[in-house]
């Protein structure tokens, strides 16, 4: 027995594989594969961001210089002229504060009253909570054109034309905000919140120390789609608001850029400029939450 031990001790160790030339085909096959991946994805971002480039340079131009024929892609001469018009002539800090101050209060009440009723939706039991949540279902298929009249006649009766307040109060609570908050909340874990009421605490201190702090990928997702839907909106304040103190950006830059007879390019598009900078700032703020929150809850 341990001659036979030692004999396959012994024994010397089988020689090494040669390697196959076929693992060089396919080694090159996957670089030739990265290679047009990377250049794919490369002509799609200068497709994607190649108008913005160009609207951010021709902001700089003159407006003969943006109509002429052939265009041209840098500017020959670059003015900031344009953007004196906006801040001297055309009242824009009121306009942008305008934006700013709907953009984020409507960004601001989603959240919160959007995050409360997903959790009550998705955690709490009481009557007709399955009705009702078909019911909000149901509000996200209606197109936003369908309830722009009642929704007139209502702020009107209730004296909000022309106010910001008009503006703000329709949209602090939509269903698609109640749609994902209430599916993100679905996966928490109930042994934790059972744990929180075992220990005496209530639904509101629940849903403001335990439940908000596990939905900050769902909110940053809420948070950035509901800002850039409230900061582009243009058909609302177009019809609600009737006097100049209380033009959001986009609905002055229609007025005052975009004339009966002629158009002024180069105020439409620095405006452009500046209206597209606050959308890239929160983005890049919040782009690691608002993937993470798009792939946890449902939406893929």
């Amino acid at each position: 027995m341990t001659s036979t031990l030692d004999t396959r001790a012994a024994s010397p160790a089988p020689p090494p594989r040669p390697i196959r030339r076929g693992g060089e085909g396919l080694r090159s096959r996957d670089l030739v594969a990265r290679f047009v991946l990377h250049a794919a994805l490369f002509a799609g971002l200068v497709v994607m961001i190649g108008p913005f480039i160009w609207m951010a340079l021709a902001s700089f131009k003159t407006e003969a210089e943006i109509r002429a024929d052939p265009p041209t892609f840098l500017p020959e001469s670059a003015t900031a002229g344009n953007y004196q018009v906006l801040l001297e002539r055309l009242d824009f800090p009121t306009y942008f504060t305008n934006s700013v101050v709907v953009a984020v209060l409507t960004t601001v009440g989603n959240l919160l009253f959007c995050s409360a009723a997903g959790y009550a939706l998705a955690k709490l039991h009481f009557p007709g909570k399955r009705a009702l949540f078909i019911v909000v279902l149901g509000t996200i298929m209606v197109p936003n054109i369908v309830t722009m009249v009642p929704l007139f006649v209502l702020a009107s009766n209730l004296n909000l034309v022309n106010s910001l307040a008009g503006l703000i109060l329709p949209f602090l609570a939509q269903a698609f905000g109640v749609f994902l908050m209430r599916q993100f909340i679905v996966s928490l874990p109930n042994d934790l919140l059972e744990a929180a009421r075992i220990d005496g605490a209530g639904e509101l201190r629940i849903y403001w120390q335990i439940v908000l702090p596990l939905c900050k990928p769902a909110l940053a997702t809420l948070g950035i789609l509901t800002f850039l839907a409230s900061w582009n909106n243009f058909l609302w304040p177009l019809v609600a608001a009737t006097t100049e103190d209380n033009y959001t950006l986009p609905v002055a830059l229609a007025l005052y850029a975009i004339g009966q007879n002629e158009t002024r390019y180069d105020l439409l598009l620095s405006g452009s400029v500046v209206f597209v900078l606050p959308v890239l700032l929160v983005f890049f703020l919040l782009q690691r939450h608002f993937v993470r929150g798009i792939a946890t809850t449902g939406l893929k």
